[in-house]
């Protein structure tokens, strides 16, 4: 997006700035789905409070996103109705599992959106300061839930390399249906 040369079939920037949009509001939609899934199952218990601050984070986000998509008229993904589904089921899957496998799912999840936002970062323009300044914000704030769970034995699930190999492979097939569907 930094580059002024376009060739055919080279999205517009309109396009390019769509794209990020679409993509980072349903993301933050499916990690509020996520926590409340994981809520759903061990909000009454030791993990609750951590749980609902890192949901209370993700909602912030997702208005956020929220607000810009209808600013810059992007129209959302198509699949949230399947990620309001697939992500409460990933969040109250992984805690039956135990509070170790949630906090794996978080590990996983945030490392790749991490990773997913400082790519974004990275090819924005300077004329997109707004948009980078705010991605860079949620960015750490991602990284803090990531630490959490590493803090709260996310590598101590049953079949963590397994576990969060898969969810990582999930989250970047959601990302890349997420940014065109």
């Amino acid at each position: 997006m930094t580059d002024d040369v376009r060739f055919p079939g080279d999205m517009t920037k309109r396009q390019e700035i769509a794209r990020v949009l679409r993509v980072d509001h349903a993301g933050e939609y499916g990690a509020k789905r996520i926590y409340t899934g994981q809520l759903a199952v061990l909000g009454r218990g030791a993990k609750g409070d951590l749980l609902r601050h890192m949901k209370e984070q993700e909602q912030v986000h997702l208005d956020t996103f929220g607000k810009m998509i209808v600013q810059r008229r992007v129209r959302p993904t198509a699949m949230l109705p399947f990620w309001h589904v697939a992500g409460f089921a990933l969040g109250a899957v992984t805690a039956l599992l135990g509070e170790k496998a949630a906090m794996a799912c978080t590990v996983a999840v945030e490392e790749t959106i991490d990773q997913h936002y400082q790519d974004q970062i990275d090819r924005l323009g300077e004329d997109e300061k707004e948009l980078k300044d705010t991605i860079e914000v949620f960015r750490l704030e991602e990284v803090e839930h990531r630490d959490i769970g590493l803090e709260n034995g996310a590598e101590q699930a049953p079949a963590y390399r397994l576990l969060s190999g898969a969810i990582r492979l999930g989250c970047k097939v959601a990302i890349a249906v997420s940014e065109r569907v």
